[in-house]
């Protein structure tokens, strides 16, 4: 499963968990209710914001809910999930943006996408998507022609761009389709004064999420010869930093002009699990409970000459304090051993080959109830969400830096252990 906005499930307290579920598992059951069981692989935690999005600004009613049954992902146990309109959305977007991987992946030749007759099944699969997105879109209002042609867009921009081109350019057509999707939710919820600010937060969320797939992949794209936006524009890691705390920031001010019915779990994923994503992607702090880190995440908080992180070594201001487990070997700023001193991270799995991957892993349960598995497409080291938590919750704040300084101004004596329910921040 794919998306910047991965909360871990220590930060958020029972009730926000279950309705982050629930929205997850909402947007699942619209794909597979609407467009059959194939599209329920492209699931992901950021589609399921839209869903957020729009149940926070409506009045809740007894039907806002339904059960649904047994699924291995929840380790074969029944749960509440989502349903409506903003479930659909999610659905639509998550639709069409998947068909626009799909064709980036096929272009770049990933994996088994090298071989043309798996290529072409590839772009059908593609462009049935569209349809389907484009369909459902319509039957809510929601013209997806502009997350198309945003696509479309990306495509002749990437072909131009190269030194010396602002990296905002490159990010546009993403923040321009995201935009799109987040003030749509305001017409669905009935309140189009929300559309303006939901907008800009969409699309400052769309470059945010542009700003870190490039620096997660510059170095798998550099290896492999695949186009990034950082390489191509000669953009260095502290300027794609700045954009992407400036990018952080102006989401929290956007929220601020919502007029929400209840925006706690909205609150929670935009305005603070953001800054936790950046922090993720640039290696810069991580949870401390099991198999996150450990303490060193707690110092990468203290005050210094970088604001919330730790002094870094020379030569990388946004390096982690050393004996972090995010720390950098010498010489490779993304952590990898240098070539002959030992094994390389695995590289990422084509898009086929990690659906695959995908299904195993909810037919045996392990994205569910593992401790720890391999992600199906990135490789990268995943924890089961429902899994038992052994950590002690209400230390939560010094453990997972919840709220990235939420403790100085929530109304939850300076313990975080809600999730920032009834948090009196001012972000």
């Amino acid at each position: 499963m794919f998306g910047i906005v991965r909360p871990c499930s220590h930060r958020l307290s029972e009730g926000l968990k279950t309705e982050w579920m629930a929205h997850l598992c909402g947007l699942c059951l619209a794909l597979r209710s609407d467009h059959g069981q194939l599209a329920r692989v492209v699931t992901n935690y950021d589609g399921l914001i839209v869903s957020v999005l729009t149940e926070a600004q409506v009045e809740r009613t007894t039907g806002w809910r339904r059960t649904a049954g047994p699924c291995p992902l929840r380790a074969m146990r029944t749960a509440p999930v989502a349903k409506g309109e903003g479930a659909r959305l999610a659905a639509a977007v998550s639709l069409v943006l998947a068909s626009a991987k799909v064709r980036d992946h096929v272009a770049d030749r990933d994996g088994l996408l090298k071989r043309r007759p798996v290529a072409l099944a590839a772009r059908r699969v593609a462009a049935s998507w569209d349809r389907a997105g484009a369909r459902t879109g319509a039957s809510l209002g929601f013209d997806t022609a502009v997350l198309v042609d945003a696509v479309d867009r990306q495509t002749a921009i990437e072909a131009l761009a190269g030194p010396g081109t602002s990296l905002l350019t490159v990010t546009e057509p993403t923040e321009t389709a995201t935009a799109a999707a987040f003030a749509h939710t305001a017409v669905l919820a009935g309140r189009p004064h929300n559309a303006e600010p939901l907008a800009e937060a969409g699309r400052l969320f769309g470059r945010l999420a542009h700003l870190l797939d490039a620096v997660e992949d510059q170095a798998s794209d550099a290896a492999s010869g695949a186009w990034n936006p950082l390489t191509a524009t000669g953009t260095d890691l502290a300027e794609a930093r700045r954009l992407a705390d400036d990018a952080v920031h102006g989401i929290r001010l956007a929220l601020r002009e919502v007029d929400f019915v209840d925006g706690k779990l909205a609150h929670v994923l935009l305005a603070h699990e953001l800054g936790e994503s950046v922090n993720r992607s640039f290696g810069t702090v991580g949870c401390a409970h099991g198999g996150h880190g450990d303490g060193s995440a707690r110092a990468a908080h203290q005050p210094g000459p970088y604001g919330p992180y730790t002094p870094p070594p020379p030569g990388n201001p946004y390096a982690p304090s050393p004996g972090s487990p995010y720390a950098p070997v010498p010489g490779n700023p993304y952590g990898a051993p240098p070539q002959g001193e030992g094994p390389r991270p695995p590289a990422p799995r084509g898009f086929l080959a990690g659906c695959g991957v995908f299904a195993g892993l909810c037919c045996t349960c392990q994205m569910c109830c593992a401790k720890e598995y391999e992600g199906p497409w990135s490789r990268r080291k995943r924890e089961g969400f429902c899994r038992d938590c052994d950590c002690d919750c209400c230390d939560v704040c010094d453990c997972c830096s919840n709220c990235s300084g939420c403790a100085d101004c929530c109304s939850c004596e300076g313990c975080c252990c809600d999730g920032c329910d009834g948090c009196g921040c001012d972000c």
